[in-house]
């Protein structure tokens, strides 16, 4: 019960306690007082403009902590200085600490105006208000009122709010706004879904103080922002304490509906509201979208974030491992971390008390139930400023949020004997784009250099090396580069003086036919100060830059130009380029012989750091194996693939199998068995008597 006691009246501020003292026991009966109270007014006309609440579809009032609101008091007689009353503002029947609020009192006949200004830190929820005369004897209360109930919210405009936010664009689109839009799809094609927030529609303020109630959440919590979205961020899945969605990943939606078939939060909130049961059934945007309603309608500013290509580290290491089969197709069975094409979370606006100074802001905060966090599916809040720069040490679960955004991807390889083996470690494939809605606009915000500095730079590698320091283990392991290539240029100075010569490499892919194709490089001009000997420079060119211009061909040609005091040297050399070793073994018990099975296998192993698409196996023996065709869509990169045939030789003699893996990124990978097949002597005397 939080009570507003006035024992005289002023006409100027006075400060004034809410206290959570109990009543004293009076019968009522016995009590006789000439005052008492004829009507309150919460003034709502007043109240809710100021209050930015006007859009909230509810019958009561509904103002923000931290800033003034005022009621109207009228009572059967003028006040005198004699008469003392109280306000009380009781919520769940709960009693809770001291407060204090300043109160404005002016005298209207008999009307009393009230100006009353919740503490900046006040618990939100909604309030019963009842008027309290004292007398010497006794108490009187009014009746239970529902029209004169309150509801407190936080508020993003009062300064000495943990959630204040200082721009008033910001402020209207991530409290005010409504509808928004939910980026999906991949990071190479961005799609959007709109989804309707509707925090201000019928019952969806009672809805979201009811989530806060099913949690079981003490009433003296509920003014503590941190507290409060971590218990939302809980209580929107329903993984372990009856909250508000159940999710699905499957393709049965039988029990209830599509993930895919909402279209805002509305519908899901009320029937949560009426019924008290999860709501079937949810993905990460529909987690997203929901809590996004939760924190807007309590006043809490909030974001949907769309993380392309997000980690889901189990272990917490900051690796994701991906485990491959020696045919280069992934194990499922044993590869528990996992890669999103895109996963939707979201970002509350609040000051961080509990920790070091700029790390306050938006914070991430995950209802989607991926980890438990201190025993319950929820995630964060984890501040986004501390996650840029690797600081994993702090509250909450900053650890798996840094991982979806800046893991490793380690890619194993199982032997036949179970041993794994790194092949491949992709230090840059997830958090590839972070986006959220535009203010003022459907379009993406690209916000992902909000949560990592940009790869490779020296700010990365340090927030890297602090995420060690944490706990969080890197790869470290040397994998050989197969494709790159290195090139060395020898310049040779005949003259007696030193020369600085301007050095131009130029690459082309170099068709049969003689014509060049050219490929953009990077590191491909620079001055060479070349002494008195000879000066060798080196030029690297990556797989990144010739394959794709490589097509069927296996030429590349190099050519210098040096230029010194207008004179030009030039020197041109084509080199072929070996292709990946494509393997063929033959296996048989005995002699190879004519009519007796045998056995074929074929295999390859991508050198590359990237994937091989659209690949075609061919293998073939004429008089040996009918032709065969094997399809892969792609080849992970150090990925391996193999393949067994049997086949049964038909002719005698020497005979070829052939295999060639054509892909559309690498043509002429080719390989060649030989066989000497002999024919058994019953056989070849049937052979001769037919002849003759």
């Amino acid at each position: 019960v939080l009570r507003l006691s006035v024992s005289h009246l002023d006409s100027s501020a006075q400060q004034t306690t809410l206290t959570n003292q109990q009543d004293q026991t009076v019968d009522k009966t016995n009590v006789i007082l000439s005052l008492y109270v004829q009507s309150v007014d919460m003034c709502q006309q007043v109240n809710k403009p100021a209050h930015h609440t006007t859009a909230y579809n509810v019958q009561n009032l509904v103002v923000r902590r931290g800033q003034e609101f005022v009621m109207n008091i009228t009572f059967n007689l003028p006040l005198t200085a004699d008469d003392d009353f109280q306000v009380e503002f009781l919520i769940v029947l709960q009693y809770i600490d001291v407060i204090y609020i300043k109160v404005i009192l002016q005298t209207q006949g008999q009307m009393l105006v009230l100006g009353i200004t919740p503490t900046a830190n006040a618990i939100v929820g909604k309030f019963r208000i009842y008027v309290a005369i004292l007398s010497g004897t006794g108490m009187q209360r009014t009746k239970r009122d529902p029209t004169t109930d309150l509801y407190l919210l936080f508020n993003a405009w009062c300064p000495e709010d943990a959630v204040f936010l200082p721009d008033e664009d910001q402020r209207r689109e991530y409290v005010l706004n409504d509808s928004g839009v939910i980026f999906q799809g991949s990071v190479d094609k961005v799609t959007q879904r709109t989804w309707a927030y509707g925090q201000f529609e019928r019952s969806i303020l009672d809805a979201c103080i009811y989530i806060l109630d099913m949690s079981r959440m003490p009433i003296s919590k509920r003014g503590d922002i941190i507290k409060v979205v971590r218990q939302g961020s809980a209580m929107i899945n329903s993984q372990d304490d009856n909250g508000v969605l159940v999710g699905n990943w499957s393709d049965d939606f039988s029990m209830g509906k599509a993930p895919t078939s909402w279209t805002g939060s509305v519908s899901i909130l009320l029937q949560y509201l009426s019924t008290g049961v999860p709501v079937c059934f949810a993905q990460c945007w529909v987690y997203a979208g929901v809590f996004n309603t939760f924190l807007r309608c309590l006043g809490i500013p909030a974001r949907v974030i769309t993380n392309f290509l997000s980690a889901h580290d189990n272990s917490g290491n900051l690796k994701t491992y991906m485990i491959f089969e020696s045919d280069g197709s992934l194990d499922r069975r044993n590869t528990r971390d996992s890669i999103w094409n895109f996963h939707c979370w979201n970002e509350a606006f609040m000051t961080r008390a509990d920790l070091p100074p700029n790390f306050g802001g938006w914070q991430v905060v995950d209802a989607t139930p991926q980890e438990t966090s201190d025993g319950f599916y929820r995630c964060g809040p984890a501040s986004v400023a501390a996650v840029k720069e690797g600081l994993l040490c702090h509250p909450f679960d900053l650890r798996f949020v840094f991982a979806e955004v800046q893991s490793e991807v380690v890619c194993m390889k199982r032997d036949r004997y179970g041993t794994l083996t790194p092949f491949a470690v992709y230090k840059d494939y997830v958090g590839k784009a972070i986006y959220t809605k535009a203010i003022g606009s459907t379009a993406p915000e690209d916000i992902t250099h909000t949560y990592k500095y940009p790869d490779g730079s020296v700010e990365d590698e340090r927030s890297m090396a602090r995420a060690e320091q944490y706990g969080c283990e890197r790869d470290h392991s040397e994998l050989p580069q197969a494709s790159d290539l290195n090139v060395v240029v020898v310049f040779t100075n005949q003259g007696d003086n030193p020369a600085t010569v301007n050095a131009h490499l130029g690459v082309s892919v170099v068709f049969y036919t003689g014509a060049p194709c050219e490929v953009p490089t990077r590191d491909n001009h620079r001055p060479v100060c070349v002494c008195v000997a000879a000066e060798s420079v080196k030029f690297r060119i990556t797989a990144v830059e010739y394959m794709p211009q490589l097509g069927s061909q296996l030429s590349i040609q190099f050519t210098v130009t040096g230029e010194y005091s207008g004179q030009l040297v030039n020197a041109m050399k084509v080199v072929e380029l070996q292709t990946p070793a494509l393997t063929v073994k033959v296996k048989y018990t005995g002699k190879p012989q004519v009519g007796r099975n045998m056995f074929l296998t074929v295999s390859f192993t991508n050198p590359f750091p990237f994937y091989l698409e659209d690949a075609r196996l061919h293998i073939e023996g004429p008089g040996l194996l009918y032709p065969v065709e094997y399809y892969y869509s792609a080849i992970a990169p150090r990925a391996s693939i193999s393949k067994m045939e049997s086949f049964i030789p038909r002719l005698a003699g020497a005979r070829y199998l052939m295999a060639v893996l054509d892909c559309s990124n690498l043509r002429q990978v080719t390989s060649t068995a030989h066989v000497l097949t002999i024919q058994e002597r019953k056989e070849l005397v049937k052979l001769l008597e037919a002849i003759r």
